[in-house]
């Protein structure tokens, strides 16, 4: 089966999905897969580039890529690919939309405003949830132009950056507490990874800099378990993700999770989160690219 593993592509996070890809290239089973390395450069490579592949092994991140686009074209085309299919990736990448869906089910999430212009901005709406908030674009990933904002007259400068990468930014209030993160593959939660970055929050620098955060898998306290377990399970539904995702929470120094986002095509390096939790379940980084493949194509069938 010839794979074409997909990464590069036109967004912020263009470096980042190429080292996923890569990371896959070189622990993908060869001996089970013929290996076709992709790099996407500008839209229209999708189309050109996916000519002649079995299987499309998607380490694309951020818009053009984990927003539903690059699914509906390998879709149209014909194409299984794997992970979330087109509805669920805009969903999960509209952190507005997410935050609705997971509001509408009743699924703990921090409250929140969406702007579409800077001039939007009400200072008294912020006010109401409260500060410290983050500001970050609505369709951003990897923490890429997010704040943690403590004081109104920061607010301006933070939104207007923001705006510089998207069309959208969110203003949600800060919960303060111990960041973990769920991976969920099919209908089952594999173990908790907990975050603890050197810095204020999981940022940019604390994902992707040697030694930025230690991360770890986590065996929480039974009934705090079950709970982030129902909540992680009832998100991947409420948001008709399919074959694996990777569900981000915060702990409350009380002991109440919310749900930060959804990553439907988290990092894919061997020291990413999810090979991480895999590997606490005695998956290795080529077992779980096994995985991936395998529920993908019986997903798509």
């Amino acid at each position: 089966m010839k794979v074409g593993v997909i990464m590069g592509g036109i967004s912020s996070e263009r470096e980042i999905s190429l080292k996923s890809g890569n990371s896959v290239v070189e622990n993908i089973d060869k001996n089970k897969y013929e290996v076709i390395p992709i790099v996407i450069d500008k839209k229209e490579d999708i189309i050109n580039k996916v000519k002649g592949i079995d299987f499309a092994l998607l380490a694309l991140h951020g818009q053009f890529g984990e927003d539903g686009t690059v699914q509906a074209v390998l879709q149209t085309l014909g194409i299984p690919y794997s992970g979330c299919g087109p509805l669920s990736s805009a969903a999960c990448m509209d952190k507005d939309m997410t935050k609705s869906l997971l509001q509408a089910e009743g699924i703990r999430t921090a409250p929140w405003i969406n702007l579409r212009s800077w001039d939007e901005i009400n200072y008294e709406d912020i006010k109401k949830l409260g500060y410290p908030v983050v500001v970050k674009p609505t369709h951003g990933g990897s923490s890429v132009a997010t704040f943690i904002i403590k004081e109104e007259k920061e607010i301006e400068n933070a939104v207007k950056e923001a705006f510089k990468w998207d069309n959208e930014v969110m203003i949600e209030k800060f919960i303060k507490g111990d960041e973990i993160t769920c991976p969920v593959m099919g209908r089952e939660m594999f173990p908790v990874v907990a975050i603890k970055p050197h810095a204020e929050f999981f940022d940019y620098t604390a994902k992707y800099a040697d030694g930025g955060s230690d991360e770890f898998v986590i065996e929480l306290e039974k009934s705090l378990h079950k709970e982030v377990e129902r909540m992680a399970l009832d998100t991947y539904r409420a948001l008709k993700c399919s074959v694996y995702a990777r569900i981000d929470m915060i702990i409350t120094e009380g002991g109440i999770p919310y749900i930060l986002e959804v990553n439907t095509l988290p990092g894919m390096t061997k020291a990413s989160l999810f090979p991480k939790s895999a590997a606490g379940r005695g998956i290795d980084f080529s077992g779980l690219i096994d995985l991936i493949i395998e529920n993908s194509i019986k997903e798509k069938r």
